[in-house]
């Protein structure tokens, strides 16, 4: 079987304010092949963006990763765990960018207002590659171009309040392109854009994946891009991830209730009309008030008392490549919650 070019083990991020601990990221666990669309879904709240800061160690304090591996696998053969590197090391600098390109969630704000667009592309290519200006420049063309902004050679000297939603997205894309990473993390990269748009910058994802053979993460609560783009998927609830499977598995057959839930939710031609869309029942627990046992069971229609409530659930294999963490299947282990 071929090694993943990215293994993250019990991953463990938290973060400690003055008023409690909130534990974003609770043993999360998955591998991502080359080649390969990783979905990683979930409500609001569920750790997932915090999941892909930690990869790139530029989780905000007051968090940080406190436990856990994040195996990369080099070009060369080497594999490096990201978790023991310090964040601000010349090693993790050239691994942000130059390995593992980041699509922002919100490229308004994550692109600067005072800084052409091509500036701050120039800049990043010039930050992994060894090339002078004019061919940095030359280089910024070129991936507007790939990401299908029009007229690249002016668009360069843009600013991003001149340019829409979606053109903001695809400079976003060419940056996180700039030093042609193997692995793409795209966080929400269709948050706040119209359906036509967003259509496009996931085909734009899907061929450039093509194209460059990239492995790539993929986050989101919406199932519906989950089912368009990923070959695997990852369910996380509460820094847990409480599904894991290929994406056929997950659509056709899930077995956790949090993941038939969003599948629920989901809208349908098929539904009468008028009728009131599925709703989840509850909501995420307050960060400093989780429940105990399996984080899910408050809003779970097949809690088991004494037992949901009393310990975490273990992780169960349904198959080889598909895992669910939930007491409705194998037996149900005592461990300390």
């Amino acid at each position: 079987m071929v090694e993943p070019i990215l293994s993250v083990r019990d991953l463990v991020t938290y973060f400690r304010p003055e008023e409690g601990v909130v534990r974003a990221v609770d043993g999360a666990s998955f591998d991502l092949h080359a080649g390969r669309t990783l979905g990683i879904v979930g409500e609001s709240g569920c750790g997932k963006s915090v999941t892909a800061r930690s990869i790139l160690r530029i989780v905000e304090r007051p968090g940080r990763v406190e436990g856990g591996e994040i195996l990369l696998r080099r070009a060369d053969g080497r594999v490096v765990d990201l978790a023991k590197l310090d964040d601000k090391s010349q090693e993790m600098r050239n691994i942000r960018g130059g390995a593992i390109g980041y699509i922002f969630q919100e490229p308004m704000s994550s692109l600067s207002a005072f800084h052409t667009v091509g500036n701050q592309i120039i800049e990043a290519i010039r930050l992994h590659r060894k090339l002078t200006a004019k061919e940095a420049r030359e280089r910024a063309i070129e991936l507007l171009q790939l990401v299908g902004i029009p007229q690249p050679q002016q668009r360069v000297d843009s600013y991003s309040f001149e340019l829409s939603g979606g053109l903001r997205q695809r400079v976003m894309i060419a940056l996180a392109l700039a030093a042609e990473p193997g692995i793409l993390i795209a966080d929400e990269p269709t948050t706040a854009l119209d359906v036509t748009t967003q259509a496009q910058i996931l085909e734009l994802i899907r061929r450039l994946q093509a194209e460059r053979h990239l492995a790539v993460i993929l986050i989101t609560h919406d199932m519906g891009v989950i089912a368009e783009m990923a070959d695997s998927v990852a369910v996380m609830y509460l820094g847990k991830i409480v599904e894991s499977g290929p994406v056929d598995a997950i659509f056709h057959a899930p077995r956790h209730p949090y993941t038939q839930a969003l599948l629920r939710s989901i809208p349908s031609v098929l539904a009468a009309p008028r009728s009131r869309l599925a709703t989840i029942a509850g909501s995420i627990p307050h960060p400093y008030a989780r429940p105990p046992g399996c984080p899910y069971y408050p809003r779970c229609h097949s809690f088991m008392a004494g037992v949901c409530d009393k310990s975490t659930p273990p992780v169960n294999r349904i198959d080889a490549a598909h895992e669910v963490r939930c007491f409705l299947y194998g037996a149900a282990t005592e461990t300390a919650a």
